[in-house]
C-alpha cells in the first residue's frame, strides 16, 4: 500500500519540471468528465446534455441557472443531502453557462474592474468551466446573501464542503495559494465534478486539477505509486 503523503510530495515536485502552466491539451474528448478547461484550453463547442438538479437555488431568480450534466447533477444532489445530514444547508447559484452568458459576465466585470483584474476571477467566454456543465458555484446558509466570496471557505458549510466534496466526486477547483497554477484567485465556492475516483486522488495528493491531469495524461500516477512502494520496501 503506497503512502499518499509520500506520493503527494513527489507529485508536487512535478511543478519544478515546467516553466509555466500555459500548455494546451491535445485531442480532448468533450464528453470526458476529466476535460481540462482553463485559460489555455477551450470549453467544448459541442452541445452537452443538461438536467436541472433537485437542489435549492440561492434565490428564485437563479433557479434556471443551475443546470448541469446528468452525472454531475446527481452527484450534486447527493452532496447537498450529505451536508443536510451534517446539519448544514447548501444552495446552488450558477451551473451551466452558455458562451453568451459567460461573455456578458466577463464584459460586466471588465467594465467594473478593468480587463486585467477581471481575468483573475472570471473566465473569458469560451474558456469557462461552467460551459462544460460540470461546475457549480454554491453558497451556504451562514453566508447566504453575501455573494460568492472567500468568506464561504471559512464558514461551517464551506469547511464541510472542502473536507467532504471529494466523497461525492467534486473538487474545489481553484484552491488557496494556487493561482500561479490555476490562473484564478481562490474560489472556495466553485466546485467541479470529476468523479469520485479522481476527486479522491486529487484530494489525497493535495494537487490542482492541472497537476493531476498532467500526471494522468502522462501516465505519471502509476509510475509515482511504484516509486513510493519501492521506497517503502527499501526503508
Amino acid at each position: 500500500m503506497f503512502s499518499f503523503r509520500a506520493l503527494a510530495s513527489l507529485a508536487l515536485g512535478l511543478t519544478l519540471m515546467f516553466d509555466s502552466w500555459g500548455y494546451v491539451m491535445p485531442h480532448q474528448d468533450p464528453t470526458d468528465i476529466l476535460i481540462l478547461v482553463n485559460k489555455q484550453n477551450r470549453a467544448p463547442a459541442v452541445p452537452v446534455t443538461l438536467v436541472k438538479p433537485d437542489v435549492t437555488p440561492t434565490r428564485e431568480s437563479v433557479a434556471e441557472n443551475i443546470y448541469m450534466r446528468p452525472e454531475a447533477a446527481s452527484a450534486l444532489e447527493a452532496l447537498f443531502e450529505g451536508a443536510a445530514e451534517a446539519g448544514l444547508t447548501l444552495y446552488a447559484t450558477s451551473g451551466y453557462r452558455s458562451y453568451s452568458t459567460q461573455k456578458a459576465i466577463f464584459d460586466r466585470k471588465a467594465a467594473e474592474r478593468g480587463e486585467q483584474a477581471a481575468n483573475r476571477s472570471v473566465a473569458k467566454p469560451g474558456y469557462s468551466e461552467h460551459q462544460t456543465g460540470l461546475a457549480m458555484d454554491i453558497e451556504g446558509e451562514t453566508t447566504l446573501g453575501t455573494g460568492l466570496t472567500e468568506a464561504f471557505g471559512e464558514s461551517p458549510e464551506g469547511i464541510w464542503v472542502a473536507e467532504h466534496c471529494h466523497e461525492y466526486g467534486f473538487i474545489i477547483r481553484y484552491p488557496k495559494d494556487k493561482t500561479n497554477i490555476t490562473g484564478y484567485i481562490y474560489e472556495p465556492w466553485h466546485i467541479r465534478y470529476v468523479g469520485v475516483e479522481a476527486a479522491t486522488e486529487i484530494t489525497e495528493l493535495g494537487v490542482t486539477f492541472e497537476e493531476y491531469i498532467l500526471m494522468v495524461r502522462g501516465d505519471r500516477i502509476e509510475e509515482l505509486k511504484g516509486d513510493v512502494m519501492q521506497d517503502e520496501e527499501a526503508s
